[in-house]
This record gives C-alpha cells, structure tokens and sequence, in this order.
C-alpha cells in the first residue's frame, strides 16, 4: 500500500494509540498536581511532553511485535502494520525518534529519576507485558504496573523523590485498571483466544471477576489512605464513597452475572471513574502552609 504523506499523521497517530497515551499524560498531569509543593509549569509541560513520547514509543513498539497476532483479532486487524499502512522499518524508526527525546527531557529537562522511570516503563511494556500476553496471565498484573507508573513519573517530576504519596497514586492506577481491563476482556474473549493471548478472561474467567471486584474494593481503601497519608483532607474519601461504592456494587454484579451486560456496565463505569476520582483528590488535595507563604524577613 503506498503512503500518502497527508495520511501519516493519522496513521502515526494509530500507531503510537494517541487515546492510550492522552490516558497516561493525563494521569502524569494528576500526579504533578497533587504533589507537594509549588507548581512549576515549565516542569509540568517537559514532563507533559516527555512522557506523551515515551508512550508513543512503547505502544509502537507493542504494535510491531505483535503484527502477526492482532491480524488475527477483529479487535486489532486494522491497525497501521497490520494493514501494511506503514512498513515495519517506519514504525521502528517513530518508535526510536520517540524513546530518544522522550527519555532525554523526562532525564535532563526534569530530573534523572523520572527519566529512569520513563526508560523502565518502555521495557517493562515491551519486553516484559508483550510477550507474556502469549505465555501467561501473569501479563495483567505486569499491564496493571505499566498503568501505574505515569502518575509515580509526574509525582517524581514535581518532587524529585518517590515517597508515600507517589505509591499511593500509583497503587490507585494500579488497582482501578483490573476492573477496566477485565470487564473489557470479558466481552473480547472470542478474540483474544483467535488472537492466541492468554487473558484472565479466557483461561481463567472466575478469577477475572474475582479480581475485578477485589480491586474494586481496593479503591475504597485506597481513598481512605490519601488523607492518612496527607495527600488530601479528610473530605475526599467521603465525597469520593458514591462513585467507589458504585464500581464496587458493578463489580459485585460482574462477579455474580457473569455475563456481557454487567461487564460492560462495569467497563463504562471505569471510564468515568477515574478522571472524576483524580479530580476530587485534586479539589481536596490538602493546602500547603509553605506553598504560597512569602519568604521569612531576612
């Protein structure tokens, strides 16, 4: 198939999955923004830009390994590589013109620990997640620590450390992607088993529901945790108990029902859900005496 240059934004755009990596920009914005500390807008908008790249580079990457597999799903068999849109030199290159820039302002534009964290994250979705989507389960709970890092980068972007709250923010993505993923993959299981992908879902469909519930609950916990650990003020996990306890109750019927209808009801559940839980931490992020306080006489 010859490529037009006017289509190469959009197909660069499939290819690099640019609503995934608007997800994990997101997520990284909410993390710099309830860190302690003044807000630094130049820092935001490196760390920003930095982790979008990252991003585009390991979903290319994912893309070109699994070419022969997703031609098979109808799911995926649309995607630029497999419809030979792009060839696989191109996409490699864009995944490289990615990683290369992406790391180095994550690295020398924000701090190095940010950086080292974006570089782990491209091999862990990489090397690690792709290939054990054909081995084992084991792959969703490795997907479910990819998810988790972008919010720990923008904590580590505004702070320079990983402290309590950066595993908290990081636990909260990690635990909110269970019940999205699984009840998505509920209604996907015919394709994941032509696609050859060993899915919760497939081989083990009671542990999927099971899991999606625990970590349904998990965010009930989780909630609690922030103003204990002084992230947000004693108002967030009550404001945030309607939407929580509703995931958990679509959890419980997932669980229970075992069927399309509840699985999609949770999966469009956790679409709102977590952009509205992250938006109620940062309406009740706890005010910082020394964030605005004019500096002492001297």
């Amino acid at each position: 198939m010859k490529l037009q240059v006017y289509d190469l934004p959009g197909i660069l755009a499939r290819l690099s999955k640019i609503k995934l990596t608007g997800l994990v920009v997101s997520t990284t914005a909410a993390g710099f923004a309830l860190a302690p500390g003044p807000f630094d807008w130049p820092c935001f908008l490196l760390a920003s830009v930095g982790t979008g790249l990252v991003s585009c580079a390991a979903n290319s990457i994912n893309q070109f390994f699994e070419v022969p597999f997703d031609s098979n799903m109808n799911r995926t068999k649309n995607r630029p590589l497999v419809r030979g849109q792009i060839s696989p030199l191109l996409a490699v290159a864009f995944a490289t013109c990615c990683a290369v820039p992406g790391v180095a302002i994550l690295t020398w534009g924000v701090n190095p620990l940010t950086g080292a964290l974006g570089l782990f994250n491209i091999f862990l979705y990489t090397c690690c997640y792709t290939p054990l989507k054909r081995i084992s389960i084991v792959n969703t709970w490795v997907g479910a620590v990819v998810g988790a890092i972008p919010p720990v980068m923008g904590w580590t972007a505004a702070t320079g450390s990983l402290d309590a709250g950066a595993f908290l923010l990081g636990g909260i993505l990690y635990s909110w992607q269970f019940p999205h993923f699984n009840a998505l993959s509920w209604g996907l299981r015919e394709d994941y088993s032509r696609g050859g992908y060993c899915m919760m879902s497939v081989t083990h469909p009671g542990l999927c529901r099971r899991v999606a519930l625990r970590h349904c609950l998990a965010l009930l916990v989780l909630s609690a945790a922030a103003p204990v650990l002084d992230i947000t003020t004693w108002t967030f996990p009550f404001v945030a108990l309607p939407i929580n306890a509703y995931i958990s109750y679509l959890g419980f019927r997932f669980y229970v029902d075992a069927d399309r209808r509840s699985s999609r009801r949770l999966f469009f559940c956790s679409l709102w859900h977590l952009p509205l839980l992250l938006l109620l931490m940062l309406t009740c992020k706890r005010p910082r005496g020394d964030e605005d306080a004019a500096p002492p006489p001297s």
